[in-house]
């Protein structure tokens, strides 16, 4: 039989004759719960044949022959809808409950033996929280010592070390414990006999958090707490129910049954049968293709739509996808061997990096590979980088300092005797593939060295001075600078939301204002002559209080004071129109104040994204270590060096490298990519993110290398008539290197 397996998203075909599944019931009860319930595993297809190609799960070793029920239970098991049994956890994947389950049965194991049983005993049938059941157990179990127990005994009016022997019974019902008094490195001085109360636990053995795992692990059912029935039979537990419980709970069939609750679900079941109408719902539910009661028992999920992104991997093509673009194919035209590319980017990285503390002036990647494949002994690039390293470490003051002391070597690196400090580092380090180059480099041939041996020193180099103090005190100083940058970020925003909040608040207050008083106005009115209103409307509620059956009266009332109303305001034309100027003023000073408003905001927004774009590049400054962008489906990673502007591709294996170095080919890349699966999805997201960094640098370095061919074609065609000085070749810039931060 064939597997394809899960390795964490990646599949392995796997042969095997036969492939067995066998879960003991204590496999069982540790399983997670899906939805606080057990959840029952798939069973093995039957039937099946060695040339079968099934599809199995990696931690759950179930097998499946569709793969669709295979890609919807693995979906299913990524869901946040796990709990784990012993800690109670919920909100987890299945792998993670899982994780969780084995380490805290992992700490529970921790309890010692010998409390195990009087810890069950008091577990049984207990009706109290698991809390205050934790609580009491660990209260009880402190006053329970047995031999090997390790705590701390009074003895002389001082506290002591001390384990415990043996168990001494003195009959008069208080025990005595034979203990031994433990002096440094745990060795007993001498033997002593001591009552209970003078021993005591510093520390206990055990915690509230592990006692609550050990009362989960054990019990199948809470409040009241039933011990698992082989665990109890174990340890010789009773099983029977205790007098005081007996009014409320029986046993049935081995399960502990609530007599109430029993008797309301039988006088549901009475009425529901009284009615004709509960069985017949059933029924139908069952005829109407919804799911039945074996699915529910088993808890068997429905099949639903998968849920992307998903592992890349299982992404097949849809009907729905847009049209993907074949993924361009990386350049390749390294000087340095394949294997070494690994080796030359870091190094590199590194001096560019840390080049003000090795006092190093940057230099380009062409620069540095051209470098090292050149066969000059003393070029100056290699030999202020080799330099610049060697000195780093003879300031720390470490191993290599003082094998230059043995040596009594000037701590002065020149450019005659910076081969001998190498020597002697190779010496220092001792690698066997190294210290063959040693007889060559002495003899002054450094520059007949393959670039393996030369990144290979140069690796070694990096990896000694991260461990000196000066590279990580810089690295403490990076890291502290980058807390208080991300302490400013946080801190203006959370000033920005206070103030959204405030004037929120503000405005929220002034439209409260305004419609208390318009409502104000409304019950006095707004007319000048308000006050006779006032005293014709107080005069008709007088009289529609004194008498209410006289409703003709007071009808007649208000619209005699409806009309005198209208007359009035016929009376004042003008207070009509000064009300008319004055709302029209009101609106305008309105529109004034709201366009100063969205000026403000507008310049506030673009303060804003300036100090964001601000903060962004001093993070970037500052940046500790370089991180892939991500990788895509076949798990190829893929670089970005801002200081070289080209993406490079490593291969999964990192044995095969590539770079792209055109805007048309990072678009390309990117259209690519297909966003159902999880990495290529990461790394569109990071792609877009840096994409207008990206393209500009690959511009500028194709303006760059533009220039560079026509000087390299301007070479070629100088005039023979003119006796002039031929111009330098770009590609041999790195012979011209000076180190401008040298030390004196």
């Amino acid at each position: 039989m064939t597997l394809l397996v899960d390795f964490g998203g990646r599949h392995r075909i796997i042969s095997y004759s036969v492939v067995l599944v066998h879960l003991s019931e204590e496999a069982i009860w540790k399983m997670p719960l899906f939805k606080r319930k057990p959840f029952d595993l798939a069973k093995p297809p039957e039937d099946l044949e060695p040339s079968d190609l099934v599809y199995q799960v990696r931690f759950t070793k179930e097998i499946f022959r569709d793969y669709q029920e295979y890609l919807n239970r693995i979906n299913l098991y990524r869901q946040r809808v796990w709990m784990c049994k012993s800690t109670g956890k919920s909100n987890l994947t299945y792998e993670e409950a899982m994780v969780m389950e084995k380490n805290a049965i992992q700490k529970v194991q921790q309890l010692p033996n010998d409390l195990v049983a009087p810890a069950l005993r008091i577990i049984q049938f207990s009706m109290l929280s698991l809390r205050d059941l934790a609580d009491l157990v660990t209260k009880k179990l402190q006053k329970d010592l047995f031999v090997g127990a390790e705590l701390y005994g009074k003895k002389d009016d001082g506290l002591y070390p001390c384990r415990v022997l043996k168990i001494v019974e003195n009959g008069v019902g208080k025990m005595q414990y034979e203990v031994a008094l433990l002096g440094e490195n745990k060795k007993i001085t001498e033997n002593a006999i001591l009552h209970g109360e003078d021993l005591v636990w510093k520390k206990t053995p055990f915690n509230r958090k592990i006692l609550k795992s050990f009362i989960r692990e054990s019990t199948c059912r809470s409040i009241p707490w039933v011990l698992h029935e082989k665990l109890a039979q174990k340890h010789g537990i009773s099983t029977d129910l205790p007098e005081e419980l007996r009014s409320k709970f029986f046993l049935q069939g081995g399960q502990l049954v609530n007599r109430t609750k029993k008797r309301k679900n039988e006088n549901r079941n009475n009425v529901g049968e009284a009615n004709g109408e509960s069985g017949k719902s059933k029924r139908n539910k069952g005829e109407t293709g919804k799911p039945d009661a074996s699915k529910e028992e088993n808890n068997q999920p429905e099949d639903e739509p998968v849920k992307y992104p998903i592992d890349d991997l299982l992404v097949k093509p849809g009907p729905d996808d847009p049209l993907f673009t074949d993924r361009p194919s990386p350049s390749r035209d390294f000087n340095v061997p394949m294997d070494c590319i690994g080796d030359l980017l870091m190094v590199w990285d590194f001096c560019s990096s840390f080049s003000r503390v090795l006092n190093l002036w940057p230099f380009s990647l062409e620069d540095f590979e051209n470098a090292i494949c050149h066969k000059d002994s003393n070029l100056v690039l290699i030999v202020e980088t080799h330099s610049a390293l060697l000195r780093i470490l003879i300031k720390d003051d470490g191993e290599y300092s003082l094998a230059l002391q043995n040596k009594k070597r000037k701590s002065k690196i020149s450019l005659i005797t910076w081969t001998e400090y190498v020597c002697d580092f190779l010496e220092m380090i001792n690698v066997t593939e190294l210290c063959s180059c040693m007889t060559t480099i002495k003899r002054g041939h450094y520059g007949l060295l393959d670039a393996n041996a030369k990144l290979g020193i140069l690796c070694e180099l990096v990896c000694h001075a991260l461990e000196t103090d000066l590279i990580r005190g810089k690295l403490d100083d990076l890291i502290e600078q980058r807390r208080a940058l991300g302490a400013t970020v946080r801190g203006e925003a959370l000033e920005y939301a206070r103030k959204k909040r405030e004037e929120k608040e503000q405005l929220k207050g002034e439209s409260n204002g305004l419609e208390v008083k318009e409502n104000s106005m409304e019950s006095t009115g707004s007319n000048p002559h308000m006050a006779e209103n006032g005293e014709e409307n107080g005069d008709m509620v007088e009289e529609v209080i004194s008498s209410r059956q006289s409703n003709a009266f007071v009808n007649r009332k208000q619209l005699n004071g409806q009309s005198k109303r209208g007359e009035k305001q016929k009376l004042d034309p003008k207070v009509e129109a000064e009300n008319i100027t004055n709302s029209n003023e009101k609106e305008a000073q309105k529109q004034l104040t709201g366009e100063k408003k969205e000026d403000q905001e507008k310049k506030s927004k673009e303060k804003r994204e300036q100090r964001k774009e601000y903060f962004k590049r001093e993070m970037e400054k500052r940046s500790i270590r370089t991180n892939p962008l991500g990788k895509d489906r076949d798990y190829n990673r893929y670089w970005w060096f801002r200081r070289d502007g080209r993406i490079f591709v490593e291969s999964s294996d990192s044995k095969q490298w590539g770079y792209y170095c055109a805007k048309e080919e990072v678009d390309a890349l990117m259209s690519s990519l297909n966003p159902k699966g999880e990495r290529e999805r990461a790394l569109q997201q990071q792609l877009e993110k840096f994409y207008p960094r990206i393209s500009l640098e690959l511009q500028k370095r194709s303006k760059d290398l533009a220039q560079k061919i026509a000087l390299e074609e301007a070479v070629l065609r100088r005039s023979t008539r003119v006796r002039a000085p031929p111009r330098e070749n770009p590609a041999n810039a790195f012979l011209k290197y000076v180190n401008k931060w040298k030390e004196d």
